[in-house]
């Protein structure tokens, strides 16, 4: 007599998100550094040091930077929110000097014109390139992007202290559950992670 198969069935264990891959300091500094042309390095700047999503970047205009506030003015698209973030010092400099060089025309970094002269700004695919152009020259064996850049920008700030809300209020989240992410990834406060060998041997 064949007796009817009975499968034990386990409870489905919910996915955990993948979480971000971040770049530690030398590695960013490397990779800032690493570019041929200013307009190069301000662009990676600007993604590291404001957390800029890629098509941010290429819709900044000029007029959304203010030299005399600190100021990068990132305007909502699809359910975000404007936002103003503080630019930094190293910034400023570097962009007054890209304006008096490059001279480009109503948007931050310019591509190319139409055929009636109106100008385009930076695509996705230009920042890309940039990363892609660069990567080697970071002694690292992490695969990062463009994007990469926004991940280790919001952990730095959390393991120097900024609190989660505002780092969501920066990042422009509509849900601070998107912004907890950094939370597992950052090394900070009460939470500080280590390892058992650390203490081990000491006295």
């Amino acid at each position: 007599m064949g007796m009817e198969q009975k499968r034990i069935k386990l409870p489905e264990i919910k996915r955990q998100n993948k979480l971000p891959i971040v770049l530690n300091k030398q590695e960013v500094r490397d990779l800032l550094k690493a570019p041929k042309y200013l307009k190069h390095r301000l662009m990676l700047g600007l993604m590291y040091g404001c957390g800029l999503r890629s098509y941010e970047l290429c819709n900044l205009l000029q007029s959304d930077i203010d030299f005399e506030r600190k100021t990068v003015f990132v305007k909502k698209k699809k359910g975000s929110r404007d936002r103003y973030l503080p630019l930094s010092a190293h910034l400023i400099r570097g962009l007054k000097r890209y304006l008096e060089t490059e001279h480009p025309i109503t948007y931050l970094f310019n591509s190319q014109v139409t055929k009636q002269g109106e100008p385009l700004p930076i695509t996705v695919r230009a920042i890309q390139w940039v990363i892609k152009e660069n990567r080697s020259k970071v002694a690292t064996q992490k695969k990062f992007t463009a994007h990469t850049l926004r991940h280790s920008y919001a952990t730095h700030l959390l393991e120097a202290g900024l609190n989660i809300i505002s780092l969501k209020e920066l990042l422009g989240h509509a849900h601070i559950e998107t912004t907890m992410v950094y939370l597992h990834v950052a090394n900070t406060g009460s939470s500080k992670k280590f390892s058992p060998l650390d203490t081990l041997f000491s006295r």
